[in-house]
């Protein structure tokens, strides 16, 4: 099984399958492919009709997009346990990942992931709404499921992994949180996984200008 991303320092979207798989240890080879501009809808159209990363190539089956590819490894590899088991719960989870993977717009424009950087923004009143929203759904998830564990759901599940990137955003811009949401996102970006992926990051020397917003 391949899974093929974008550069580790900008590719929020790559991250969330990634970390899926390496938290929950299945074996995959990884193919990482330059966001860079020149020749892009070239290299990423060889692996998937979509044009953009990341994808899952398990033997003959190609699968994009970061939540259907979850969900791919989850029912296939993980017998469901990327989800949570209890249904009221996973439902939760489902539509909380949901509203990451199609909304809070302003925030994504106005904040690319860049794990490497520590800068300063000025953030539009559209931003600071959806960063209240998030503050909101890791403060109240946490709480509700703490008896069974420290994540959105009690144990690690595809939830987290898809507000990892969000955790890195709000690292680099020095995003102040309540008391709550800021001990959750602490523990995300101390993961095991998420700490490989970051210094993977660090470690990269390509620049994509355009997603190195704010100010040193």
């Amino acid at each position: 099984m391949k899974l093929v991303i974008g550069n580790k320092n900008y590719s929020s979207w790559s991250l969330r399958p990634w970390l899926l798989l390496s938290a929950f240890q299945v074996e995959f080879t990884e193919i990482q492919e330059s966001l860079a501009e020149a020749g892009i809808k070239e290299r990423f159209e060889q692996y998937s009709p979509s044009g953009k990363v990341p994808v899952l190539v398990d033997e003959d089956l190609i699968v994009w997009d970061s939540l259907a590819i979850c969900e791919y490894i989850s029912e296939k590899y993980l017998a469901g346990k990327g989800w949570p088991e209890e249904i009221n719960k996973r439902a939760e989870a489902r539509a909380i990942c949901a509203e990451m993977h199609s909304s809070f717009t302003a925030l994504r424009n106005e904040m690319p992931m860049n794990c490497r950087a520590t800068r300063q923004l000025e953030l539009s009143s559209a931003a600071k709404v959806d960063i209240a929203q998030i503050d909101a759904i890791w403060s109240h998830y946490t709480e509700k499921n703490s008896a069974s564990g420290p994540w959105l759901f009690g144990q690690f599940s595809i939830a987290d992994c898809f507000f990892a990137p969000v955790a890195f955003r709000f690292s680099t811009y020095g995003v102040a949180l309540s008391e709550a949401a800021q001990r959750y996102s602490s523990r995300l970006l101390n993961h095991q996984n998420v700490v490989a992926w970051r210094e993977a990051a660090q470690a990269e020397t390509e620049i994509i200008p355009k997603d190195e917003a704010g100010i040193e």
